[in-house]
């Protein structure tokens, strides 16, 4: 394992080029830590699973470098979900979507959907975006551990499966995404992380109800007075 921090010469690239070539690399996102790799080596997101300990079935979230390339993961986005996604994006929140034949059943759930956000992160969005627009990363942590905040968190037995660590200093959010996805004209929240359900539900009640108002974190209430759309369904969605 090799530990470089931000500030070396071509530490970025050199974290780029591992992942390229199947490489499994710890890099700072705007919630915690994660570990990466490219989808297109299938090899390296099993390795993920084994050296997390993770359930297999508790597939891996993919991170993309922006809206434009969700294409690269799933044939349809429901324009909605993508307007409410929009509000915090980029941000802390992944919404399930309808997984592109094609992709590793490493990222794959079981409902054919896969867990997708733009992070807002200047590092994971430039590994992404050199990594053909969409990286498979998880926490960096094993599983059922707490989440690391900074590569001295990262437990050894793991960090010592990683190709690199890139040191970017404390992740500035410390909590995980929030998960939601669309059933019907209901949001269901999968898990609640960095987003309150509370700033979920106003949000999309305020653009189903066509308001113009900018839409975003830290709402509260229902000036819409639609009622609610937005459901808590607490499963352990590991993101």
């Amino acid at each position: 394992m090799k530990l470089l921090t931000l500030e070396e010469p071509r530490a970025l690239e050199q974290a780029i080029a591992a992942m390229q070539h199947g490489g499994i690399v710890a890099f700072p996102t705007d919630t915690v830590y994660g570990i990466g790799a490219s989808l297109d080596y299938p090899d390296a997101l099993e390795r993920i699973f084994r050296i997390k300990h993770r359930d297999k079935e508790s597939t891996l979230p993919l991170l993309v470098s922006s809206p434009a390339e969700l294409d690269r993961v799933t044939e349809h986005v429901d324009p909605e979900l993508l307007r409410l996604a929009s509000a915090f994006w980029p941000g802390p929140l992944t919404i399930a979507l309808p997984a592109r034949p094609g992709l590793p059943p490493h990222v794959v759930a079981a409902d054919n959907t896969v867990g997708v956000r733009v992070p807002d992160h200047s590092v994971a969005l430039i590994l992404a975006q050199r990594c053909g627009g969409a990286i498979a990363v998880t926490s960096a942590n094993l599983s059922g551990h707490s989440p690391a905040r900074r590569p001295d968190d990262i437990d050894p037995a793991l960090a010592d499966e990683l190709e690199l660590i890139l040191d970017g200093g404390i992740a500035k959010g410390g909590l995980a995404s929030t998960v939601i996805r669309l059933e019907g004209d209901t949001i269901n929240v999968i898990r609640e992380g960095a987003i309150s359900s509370t700033a979920i539900e106003a949000a999309w009640l305020r653009m189903r109800a066509g308001q113009s108002r900018e839409i975003g974190g830290g709402i509260s209430g229902d000036p819409s007075g639609l009622g609610s759309s937005v459901e808590k369904t607490g499963t352990k969605a590991e993101r």
